[in-house]
């Protein structure tokens, strides 16, 4: 009677081979294999995950934080065996930003602790203030006359009270439905026919810009404000106008201090000025301003190709964040897909035809920065006559993102990528098990695959369930919400279909720019 082993074993090669159709076979099945049980049965994933978060932490675009990241960053890929490990300067970012402590309470009439963190790019509160909090609604310049010389010292209460959607609490998010697949793969794209509506300004009216100018210039202690319905979350994200002045040191200190509050603490401080009873606080929020502008950087690591190394196959997930939490799902979840993907290639001895080459992006939370930048010098630009494109843009074969939070792989989105579906279709077949069964021709945004789809190349974004729910850009996105055989299952389909593009006799097919 065989071993168990030898049944594992003898199982194995009747599924290979049951498989493998009759003549050319644009899977490599072997090679499957070998990436299954390495990322099923070995993998580092997880681990990946747990010291971005745990002890990395949140990375702020070209904060310290950021920076001793990107360091550990490079030092790990260089340890994996990869090589050409690279940080690759893309744009002048700014000075630096770094949250080092936030503190706000209800001191009357009752005492509470609150859930509160800075808006990026925002000053701190020089220590620790005790202010009276006061609802303000400044729409119009009128609004600013009136209140003048009122708001000093003052924490204005300056959004809404939000409702919280308790239905939403209860219904979570759940994994994509076979009924919800069928419509992603059904769906036909149709060109867009809308027609903007005309926008005549007021000029009564201030921009936010120019509210945040006001209460600076009323020397506000802090301005407080709820952005997102869902309890317990503060939302981030960076002071508008922010892009505008480069996040510059100067901009940082002509703003006010500007606080987020989760939806449950600061409804209940606005109903309570609401019936005429005063609210005092205290405020402590310290943050560390660099002096000088800074270079922003991609990092960029590769496994060489062979008898195809001038042309590539790229994979990447952006390793900033918002700076509320460790930001686990968006995105050091496709940091860690990235990286154990490549840990995986490496292990089973993968010597691909084309280069791979990973890359881990830098200031895609504030626009897609660091992917548009390397685009456009890498690739060049056709429909811009003045730049065209570069010997590097017929090399490239494809590219693949993870960012649509750490939900497992269901399928891929074409970005009306015909041409490639015979591909991109022949490489899902071993994953069928795993729920990878859709190919859908929608068009997907948002992330780092854009810039390559918007020039022609190929960019794909993984079709993913989107879980956790909530989690992305809040402080709520922790190691804890993360489930692992997502990640596993995620990193062996990433690791399998740049194997296969790296190895096809063709590059994979481009769409038809318009």
């Amino acid at each position: 009677m065989p071993t168990r082993p030898s049944l594992v074993a003898a199982a194995t090669l009747l599924l290979l081979t049951a498989a493998a159709p009759i003549g050319p076979d644009p899977v490599d099945w072997m090679m499957v294999a070998r990436i299954r049980e390495e990322g099923l049965q070995h993998s580092q994933v997880m681990n990946f995950e747990s010291f971005i978060t745990d002890v990395l932490g949140a990375r702020f675009t070209m904060s310290t934080d950021m920076v001793r990241a990107q360091g550990w960053l490079q030092a790990e890929l260089t340890r994996l065996g990869l090589v050409n490990v690279t940080a690759e300067p893309f744009m002048e970012f700014g000075a630096s930003w770094d949250n080092d402590f936030a503190s706000m309470h209800m001191i009357q009439p009752d005492y509470s602790p609150m859930v509160a963190y800075p808006v990026a790019e925002t000053p701190g509160t020089d220590g620790p203030q005790l202010v009276e909090a006061v609802i303000v609604d400044v729409q119009t310049r009128e609004d600013m006359v009136r209140l003048h010389g009122t708001l000093t010292g003052k924490a204005v209460l300056v959004s809404p009270p939000l409702p919280i959607d308790v239905a939403k609490l209860a219904r979570g998010m759940p994994r994509l439905t076979d009924s919800a697949l069928a419509a992603l793969e059904h769906t036909v794209i149709r060109p867009a026919q809308s027609v903007s509506a005309r926008r005549i300004p007021n000029p009564d009216l201030v921009s936010t810009e120019e509210k945040l100018a006001f209460y600076k210039a009323e020397g506000v202690a802090a301005v407080v404000q709820c952005d997102g319905g869902w309890l317990g979350a503060v939302t981030g994200y960076a002071r508008p106008g922010a892009a505008r002045d480069g996040w510059s040191r100067a901009g940082i200190l002509a703003s006010p201090p500007i606080v987020v509050v989760t939806p449950e603490h600061y409804n209940r401080m606005y109903r309570i000025l609401q019936r005429k009873i005063p609210v005092t606080v205290s405020i402590d929020i310290r943050t560390r301003i660099g002096t000088e502008p800074l270079q922003a950087k991609n990092i960029t690591a590769e496994i060489p190709g062979s008898d195809l190394k001038d042309q590539v196959v790229m994979l990447g997930a952006h390793f900033d964040s918002w700076h509320g939490s460790p930001n686990a799902s968006d995105n050091a979840s496709g940091v860690a897909v990235a990286l154990e993907a490549m840990r995986i290639l490496k292990a089973v001895g993968a010597k691909p035809r084309r280069t791979i080459r990973v890359v881990l992006w830098s200031g895609e939370e504030e626009g897609l920065l660091g992917s548009r930048a390397y685009v456009r010098k890498h690739f060049g630009d056709p429909r811009d006559p003045g730049i065209g494109t570069t010997a590097e843009y017929q090399k490239l074969s494809v590219y693949f993102n993870q960012d649509y939070g750490a939900g497992q792989y269901r399928g891929v989105y074409l970005q009306g990528n015909e041409a490639a579906r015979g591909m991109l279709t022949a490489w899902m077949a071993p994953f069928r098990d795993l729920g990878m069964t859709t190919v859908s021709n929608q068009s997907v945004g948002q992330t780092d695959h854009v810039p390559f789809d918007d020039i022609g190349l190929p960019g794909i974004q993984f079709l993913q369930d989107h879980l956790p729910a909530e989690g992305g850009h809040t402080n709520l996105d922790f190691y804890d919400t993360i489930q692992a055989d997502d990640l596993m299952k995620n990193a062996v389909i990433m690791a399998s279909y740049v194997w296969h593009a790296a190895i096809a006799d063709d590059l994979v097919p481009r769409k038809t720019l318009r």
